[in-house]
């Protein structure tokens, strides 16, 4: 296989492989959340909005990234693809290539950070739970 290719394929599941983990964690996050005590919540919810703080402005540029991908999109037609193919034009079928593998990068991350705000929400809610069970008793 292309090394090229093989390399893409490598990055792009070791960030899926991170998702997954991630998706891992919320749910154990979700199975022990009512065992968990007040304070692990507490701890859990602050690791978790500082992670997601952190991805902030990574999820911007990812998002930027995105948007270009889908402008540059636009002004590629089948035609002109088959024409640089046909041409041999290397250089724009490169580019391309370039783009499409930005693009596949830059929406992993994105989801990645849904998966890490979905966390966020699943804690905070957890949290939010609490209190209103304590207010109750």
């Amino acid at each position: 296989m292309n090394p090229k290719i093989e390399n893409l394929r490598s990055n792009l599941q070791k960030k899926l492989d991170d998702i997954t983990s991630q998706l891992d964690t919320v749910k154990t996050h979700l199975k022990t959340a009512s065992k968990d005590a007040e304070t692990v919540i507490s701890s859990k919810l602050s690791t978790t909005k500082a992670k997601v703080e952190a991805k902030k402005q990574e999820v911007t540029k990812a998002k930027a990234k995105l948007a270009e991908r889908i402008e540059a999109k636009k002004t590629e037609v089948a035609s002109q693809i088959a024409d640089w193919k046909a041409k041999r034009e290397q250089d724009k079928l490169v580019a391309r290539a370039n783009r499409a593998e930005e693009y596949a990068v830059a929406a992993i991350v994105l989801a990645l950070a849904a998966v890490e705000e979905a966390e966020l929400a699943t804690l905070e809610a957890v949290a939010a739970r609490m209190d209103a069970d304590e207010a109750v008793e």
